[in-house]
């Protein structure tokens, strides 16, 4: 890559280019419009292929596996050959990829080629991280790691409103072409807008997954990406279980599910906005320690509202204090984590993007065990991943960092 494509380096008086900004926004969303834009299509999915509900949603999981995976590979890579050349050669994968999803004839073909989908578009997710803490640091980059979560989180805000018309209008199948139409725009925004942020002489040498090994010995990074994979698995039980507990157990019509589903992700992306807008005047750990203690409150009260059968507004609103929660939670921890391995980002951001859907494909069928009879698997994923988030939290403490203080970064 010629030198004038390259970026400045992180700790540079710069502004942070808004279009570039929008690209790497745009990246992010690959995770939230694969996910979420298909999911009302799929009791129509699980009738056309003769299969369950739970064989459906392994197309969910073998997504978040690949996506898990790829970034454990992309994030390693651009540490050795800069972010770009890895970014654009996962997205055109990405691309094929998800024309083979679209065209799949075959469950088994479809589970398959979703997770060579989410492994190549793994690539947008972990190195739009890397790009961002390669050019900010402290404040600044908590803001906009908090400002591209909560731009991209218009994607699950929309994605089931805007897949239910399309799946209304045209079929399931055009759903996935319809991720297909994304998946190009990710590629042309990462053509147009991205360059180079990593110089050669910031480049690892050795072994190519070496820095994975190192950032990983970095014990309050462990805890970081501890704490982030278990917010993400609140996230996604909740994801993945909420046509059964919306239109099952609550009773809502398709249409109403959505809506409350996108103003689920509308309090999300408003707390994502509040939280970049106090990154740099409160310590990032008091805010995530704010919302780690609410995330546990509302598994707690969530469980024992499902367990006692109280009424389904009652589950309605304590999972829109969950998803508001984890506003304040993704792009400060992110943030916070890169900052103990800035040396080698983007292995960073691969075990936090490995940690986020490998719980996340874990979490996504155990919170929907119930159908549409039962609200309690949902409260144990809840209740279970929130302790786990605090407990990560507790273990990064020490006396520099205490659990509800901290430096701005």
């Amino acid at each position: 890559m010629p030198e004038s494509r390259t970026a400045p380096a992180a700790g540079q008086p710069h502004r942070f280019p808004a279009l570039l900004l929008v690209a790497l926004v745009l990246l992010t969303m690959a995770g939230p419009v694969a996910t979420d834009l298909y999911l009302p299509a799929f009791p129509e999915m699980a009738r056309e292929f003769d299969v369950g509900a739970s064989t459906i949603q392994l197309t969910l999981t073998g997504f978040l596996l690949g996506m898990g995976a790829g970034q454990l590979f992309f994030g390693p890579l651009s540490d050795r050959f800069g972010r770009i050349r890895p970014l654009l050669i996962g997205s055109s994968v990405f691309v094929l990829s998800s024309v083979a999803v679209a065209l799949a004839p075959t469950i088994e073909l479809l589970i398959a080629s979703r997770f060579l989908q989410g492994l190549s578009a793994a690539a947008g997710v972990v190195l739009s991280r890397a790009v961002v803490s390669d050019r900010a640091v402290g404040g600044q980059a908590a803001r906009l790691f908090s400002i591209m979560m909560t731009i991209s989180g218009v994607a699950p805000a929309l994605a089931p409103n805007v897949g239910s018309l399309i799946f209304t209008a045209a079929g399931w199948r055009a759903v996935l072409w319809a991720i297909t139409v994304m998946a190009v725009l990710m590629l042309l925004g990462a053509l147009w807008q991205v360059r180079e942020t990593l110089p050669v002489q910031r480049r690892r040498t050795g072994h190519l997954f070496g820095g994975l090994g190192e950032a990983i010995r970095h014990r309050r990074f462990v805890g970081y990406i501890v704490l982030f994979g278990a917010s993400f698995g609140i996230l996604m039980g909740y994801i993945s279980a909420s046509p059964f507990i919306y239109q099952g157990i609550i009773g809502l019509s398709p249409t109403v599910f959505a809506l409350l589903f996108g103003a689920n992700a509308l309090g999300m992306m408003a707390c994502g906005l509040i939280s970049a807008r106090l990154a740099t005047r409160i310590p990032l750990r008091r805010t995530v320690t704010a919302a780690v203690s609410t995330l546990v409150a509302t598994g707690l009260a969530f469980s024992a509202c499902a367990l006692a059968g109280a009424p389904g507004w009652t589950l309605a609103a304590l999972i829109f204090l969950t998803t508001c929660s984890i506003g304040f939670v993704m792009g400060n921890t992110t943030s916070l984590a890169l900052a103990e391995v800035r040396h080698v980002s983007g292995s960073g951001s691969a075990w936090l993007g490995g940690a986020q859907f490998t719980l996340g494909a874990i979490v996504s069928p155990l919170g929907g065990i119930g159908g549409g009879t039962s609200a309690v698997p949902l409260g144990l994923v809840l209740l279970g991943c929130s302790l786990l988030a605090a407990g990560a939290l507790f273990a990064t403490r020490d006396r520099f960092h205490p659990v509800a203080a901290g430096a701005g970064a």
